[in-house]
């Protein structure tokens, strides 16, 4: 796989923290540079570990599925990729306000957001991903993500997190598609 898929995916991935570090800005208006920097790194390495234990999970069953593992990777992708459209269309509002200073509301949100990329990381298994390029680039692109989210949100409001959540959707399942085409040789890798 290309590294500008692999960007592509890592930027799928980080919609969610992107959306969630919005209301956090939203939410701390005044927060600093600092704060902000513990929050991004807190996420970017929840979003960056999550891969990892999915490529090793994956890495256990590969060899059992690997006359069908372009169909499990696009099945994985494309669910991931549905179920992040579903949920920024169904949200409900927020019933209570969180201390978002405090560390076990920035891990619970850093887990909620990274779940998505231990199935990728499976995916990555499947598709002999080189996992410490993987783990890399997501994490720098979750970290910048979470940095711009927290900007954006004391900037630009509410409407623009659901948005976010829906094209990293669209990302994750137009980059199934294209797993699944190249392993059935509809088209050559771009």
């Amino acid at each position: 796989m290309q590294l500008t898929v692999l960007f592509l995916i890592a930027i799928g991935l980080s919609f969610d923290t992107f959306a969630a570090a919005i209301c956090i800005g939203i939410n701390l208006n005044h927060i600093r540079f600092w704060h902000a920097t513990k929050i991004a790194i807190i996420m970017a390495l929840f979003q960056a570990f999550m891969p990892a234990a999915g490529w090793f999970l994956g890495s256990q069953v590969k060899d059992m599925i690997s006359n069908i593992d372009h169909w499990f990777a696009f099945g994985l992708l494309s669910l991931i990729g549905i179920k992040m459209i579903w949920e920024s269309l169904n949200k409900q509002k927020e019933v209570k306000e969180l201390d978002f200073f405090k560390l076990h509301v920035i891990i619970g949100i850093a887990i909620a957001t990274s779940i998505d990329a231990l199935i990728v990381g499976i995916s990555f298994a499947l598709i002999d991903m080189n996992i410490v390029l993987s783990v890399s680039i997501i994490g720098v692109t979750t970290y910048l993500a979470a940095m711009l989210g927290m900007l954006f949100g004391k900037k630009a409001g509410k409407h623009l997190g659901k948005r976010m959540e829906i094209v990293g959707g669209l990302i994750l399942i137009v980059i199934g598609l294209k797993i699944l085409l190249e392993h059935l040789n509809y088209f050559p890798v771009f």
